[in-house]
């Protein structure tokens, strides 16, 4: 019988990656959504709130796996309580897979400040813990920022007439890079904590926005800013990166030229 996986997240960056992976290698894919939809594409829709809870507990009964996607710059604790109740209550005990970010674990947010510029860290870090203690069989796969999710930002930033660049460093990764690898991981075993994924280069967040420029070949002024902050001073110091891990193999560069159709930088 071929086994039934619940997606939630599934209309995002990474779910739209991911369901037809699944759909491709044989899964019954439900897709769990706050509105009503259609079925498409080989999956089902399922109507059901995290953040309340309702509609959760029919959209868990008789999954074999759920892999949770979804993710917001707060809430994320709370939405994975109500999953993970969910699942605790159902008839067959599913495996939970989870995405989360690299840094969770030592990006400390405390303050206003913090929570301010880094509460998707929070929020993540909070998810991880209810996972962890769920009693669920578990897989976490922490992943630095997608190539994806800076594009936006520096897409926003060259819109401003000075983009502004704080003192921060990131390694970026491909999204179907990662979405491949929840795949691999929804169709093993439970396996706890798993090796981080990050992006094959690092990069300063002022070459970010200049490599953006350099392929939309519109260059505007950019002003360099120190972020305070306890938290601002951890990622400063790299607690978002994992240079022993840089197993992507798209660069932001190359990642540029495929979505501006412009030459890669060298």
């Amino acid at each position: 019988m071929a086994k039934t996986v619940l997606v939630t997240g599934g209309t995002g960056t990474l779910g739209k990656l991911v369901t037809p992976l699944l759909v491709r290698a044989g899964v019954r894919v439900r897709v769990l959504s706050r509105t009503a939809r259609e079925g498409a594409d080989g999956f089902e829709y399922v109507t059901g709130d995290l953040q309340t809870g309702e509609g959760v507990d029919a959209a868990v009964a008789g999954v074999d796996t759920i892999l949770h996607l979804a993710g917001t710059q707060k809430g994320d604790g709370d939405k994975a309580r109500n999953l993970v109740a969910a699942a605790q209550a159902a008839a067959v005990t599913p495996h939970l897979v989870y995405i989360s970010v690299v840094g969770a674990d030592r990006v400390v947010v405390e303050s206003g400040l913090d929570k301010a510029m880094f509460s998707y860290m929070a929020a993540k870090r909070e998810a991880e813990i209810v996972v962890e203690e769920s009693g669920l069989p578990w897989t976490t796969l922490r992943a630095t920022q997608f190539h994806e999710l800076l594009f936006t930002m520096v897409r926003a930033l060259g819109k401003l007439p000075i983009a502004p660049a704080f003192d921060f460093k990131f390694q970026p990764i491909a999204a179907a890079e990662v979405a491949a690898e929840l795949v691999r991981l929804t169709l093993g075993e439970p396996a706890g904590l798993v090796p981080e994924l990050a992006g094959p280069k690092i990069h300063t967040m002022k070459e970010v926005v200049r490599a953006y420029q350099d392929a939309i070949g519109k260059h505007r002024p950019i002003l360099s800013l120190k972020a305070p902050g306890k938290a601002a001073k951890i990622y400063k110091a790299g607690g978002n990166l994992n240079p022993e891990r840089a197993v992507g193999k798209q660069t932001w560069e190359e990642f540029l030229a495929v979505n501006l159709a412009a030459p890669v930088s060298a």
